[in-house]
């Protein structure tokens, strides 16, 4: 369900099969490794402000 809370398609397109278990595995993999990056970006601001 993550990429239908995201935007990225809607439940219906999961549905009736217009995206696949493929399409579905790389939009959550894109989305972690986004979630991934903001929080390395997050923890690096936090280390140069001594946080």
């Amino acid at each position: 369900m993550a990429p239908v809370h995201a935007g990225l398609c809607r439940y219906e397109s999961l549905i009736d099969g217009t995206l696949g278990l493929a399409d579905v595995a790389l939009m959550n993999d894109s989305l972690q490794v986004r979630a991934d990056n903001q929080a390395e970006a997050e923890r690096r601001q936090r280390v140069q402000h001594g946080r």
